[in-house]
């Protein structure tokens, strides 16, 4: 490569890196000329809910329903956050407590917090959970058996009605059902930090 050739090529750099360095100012810049100022009664709000992203307050996450309770909505629309999370809104924001709304309301739920649990020897690997899934908690592939990483799921239950074998259930995160259980070998390793990373069919057959 000759010199001229040289020279053209490190000016066309140079000209690049310039180009670069203004373009990153000018998008700073704008980042902060038109930043949005978040309401802090918003902010303050959605740290109080449950995070499930579920859609069962009739918003479709848990920051829209945030804005909406600051802008006046009823704050008892939330079944995962439960009794709890009420009585935390009504103190924040100086309301009267409340008990949830019948229509949120699920007949057979409770205050225990649950997780997905799929009964991997009927599953027949459509998807169809791991797309109801607001927070990725479900991991697979078309076609090969789905799991549950039970420490990424909130309990919404949104993946049970879409699974076309039924085969999802909603179990305690201690893995308490009404199937039988097997104890886990005797040479894994039983740290708190290894049972955290525990999938929800692990914790199924998890001895404490």
């Amino acid at each position: 490569m000759d010199t001229a050739a040289i020279t053209l090529l490190g000016s066309a750099l140079l000209t690049l890196l310039a180009l670069t360095l203004v373009c990153g100012a000018l998008l700073g810049a704008a980042s902060e000329r038109f930043r949005v100022q978040e309401d802090p009664v918003v902010e303050s709000i959605n740290a109080l809910l449950p995070q499930t992203q579920c859609g069962q307050c009739g918003h479709p996450g848990c920051k829209p329903y945030a804005q909406a309770i600051a802008r006046g909505e009823a704050i008892n629309r939330c079944p995962p956050g439960g009794q709890t999370t009420i009585n935390a809104l009504a103190e924040l924001l100086d309301r009267a407590p409340a008990t949830l709304d019948p229509s949120r309301a699920k007949a057979d739920r409770d205050d225990v917090p649950r997780v997905a649990f799929i009964r991997e020897e009927e599953c027949i690997g459509c998807t169809k959970c791991i797309q109801a899934c607001p927070v990725d908690a479900i991991v697979g592939a078309a076609r090969f058996t789905h799991t549950v990483i039970a420490a990424e799921c909130t309990g919404c239950d949104l993946c049970v009605e879409p699974c076309p074998v039924d085969c999802i259930d909603m179990i305690t995160p201690d893995g308490a059902t009404d199937r039988p259980s097997w104890p886990l070998p005797p040479d894994l390793p039983h740290s708190a930090l290894w049972k955290q990373s525990l999938i929800a069919t692990d914790r199924q057959g998890e001895t404490r």
